[in-house]
């Protein structure tokens, strides 16, 4: 039986995070851990306008949840590309990997900005991040019921978030305005390479909910994959509802170092 993951309120500890995300992966070799990461770059300075407290949280909170699962191969994967590829494309990795680590936020892209994007609202407001917020509570997906503060402040960061990751515009009184998105081409090929390296299967890698972030659906990432073959990254055939794709690279290590080469 699977277990509900509940939500927590993690993206307190920096949202988007994107300058010192850069710094982090600069700075970190394996296999370090979060606290080993943490010490070293305070011994460097090399964030020395954040409070010592505030780079512990940062770090082991935000960076360590986001990119040091799985032995840190998220941290590994992205080192390769974080002095090679342009912010653009950087940044849509950070935020798969931030929505991955905070389902909250994950959940509220897919279910409220995407669907506001999709009817051509103009502007998102507190109020439609506040309700997304007590639905969830309403429906069991916080380990305690929330107090109203907490709503009103786990608000800010999800439509603050989404402005870190250009989603969204800066705030106003009529709300935060929906800014056009759409997903990189390398962008693309990472993301299908990192769930093939998870053992998902061609056809269940179409569906699955990362390509959500982006507004995709198993059509659209079938057609994003074909655009993206004409690179040599992999060859797509797909016949009714079978979709078989060969792969090219071996691993991630060396899909990031080819990416990175441009």
């Amino acid at each position: 039986m699977t277990v509900a993951v509940k939500y927590d309120t993690n993206l307190a500890m920096g949202l988007g995070l994107i300058d010192e995300t850069k710094v982090l992966l600069q700075a970190w070799e394996p296999p370090m851990s979060a606290t080993e990461l943490y010490e070293a770059i305070l011994e460097s300075g090399a964030l020395s306008r954040i409070s010592a407290y505030r780079l512990r949280n940062i770090v082991v909170r935000a960076f360590g949840n986001r990119y040091l699962t799985d032995h840190g191969k998220p941290a590994a994967f992205l080192k390769r590309l974080v002095n090679a590829l342009p912010s653009a494309q950087l940044d849509q990795l950070f935020y798969i990997h931030t929505a991955r680590a905070n389902r909250i936020f994950a959940d509220f892209v897919r279910q409220v900005y995407w669907p506001a994007y999709q009817s051509a609202a103009a502007f998102l407001t507190k109020q439609m991040a506040e309700e997304f917020i007590w639905r969830a509570i309403d429906d069991g997906k916080t380990p305690s019921r929330w107090a109203d503060g907490q709503v009103m402040r786990m608000g800010r960061y999800l439509t603050g978030c989404c402005t870190d990751f250009g989603l969204l515009g800066s705030p106003s009184s009529s709300g935060r305005p929906l800014r056009s998105f759409s997903i990189e081409p390398n962008v693309v090929t990472y993301l299908a390479y990192d769930l093939h390296f998870q053992s998902i299967g061609d056809n269940a890698l179409l569906a699955h909910e990362d390509w959500g972030l982006f507004g995709l659906e198993r059509q659209d990432v079938l057609e994003a994959l074909r655009r993206n073959s004409l690179k040599g990254h992999f060859i797509v055939q797909a016949a009714g509802d079978v979709v078989r794709i060969d792969w090219k690279h071996r691993g991630m290590e060396a899909l990031c170092d080819v990416l990175a080469e441009g």
